[in-house]
């Protein structure tokens, strides 16, 4: 009978092969698949919890004032051209109500957000079409109107986006 016995044979240590690749971060303990999985942190919460009652507040008391200042927003409706005004500013407070409630308790929060995000797709190019306006300073006013749903409506997609993402992580 004969026995093989295998020995290893030292050997000098291999230098590293230059890639072009070496800005990306690589751990064999963190990999965006387990991160994906992971809960969240106590700021990561902390900072959830604080978005969704600046975010989802918002929304509610705009959606609110639609129906305390409903005289004056169904004026502004009509003179904008809005078909059926007191329908469109009554039904879009409601939109704003529900889907501020929604983001703001996390309740079918993408829902709310997306209610809030089809609300401001079609409210911000037909009630502040600053391009219409020929007076200096409503056009500054409505300039500002108009970019300042865009950032909102940016956010509110943002919140539909990621809301079934971060519930998932939570539980």
């Amino acid at each position: 009978m004969t026995v093989k016995v295998h020995t290893r044979v030292a050997q000098p240590p291999r230098r590293p092969v230059l890639t072009g690749r070496e800005h990306e971060m690589r751990s064999s303990t963190w990999t965006a698949g387990e991160r994906g999985n992971a809960r969240p942190s106590d700021l990561e919460r902390g900072a959830q919890v604080l978005g969704r009652v600046i975010f989802g507040g918002y929304f509610i008391y705009s959606g609110l004032r639609h129906f305390a200042d409903r005289q004056a927003m169904i004026a502004y409706a009509k003179a904008k051209g809005v078909v059926w005004p007191k329908v469109a500013v009554l039904g879009t407070g409601a939109m704003l109500v529900v889907g501020g409630v929604s983001v703001l308790t996390g309740v079918k929060p993408k829902v709310g957000a997306s209610l809030v995000t089809t609300f401001l797709a079609g409210v911000t190019p037909m009630m502040h079409d600053y391009w219409n306006v020929a007076d200096e300073s409503r056009r500054a006013n409505e300039l500002v109107n108009f970019t300042k749903n865009l950032g909102l409506l940016g956010g509110a997609a943002l919140a539909a986006a990621l809301a079934d993402r971060h519930r998932r992580q939570a539980a």
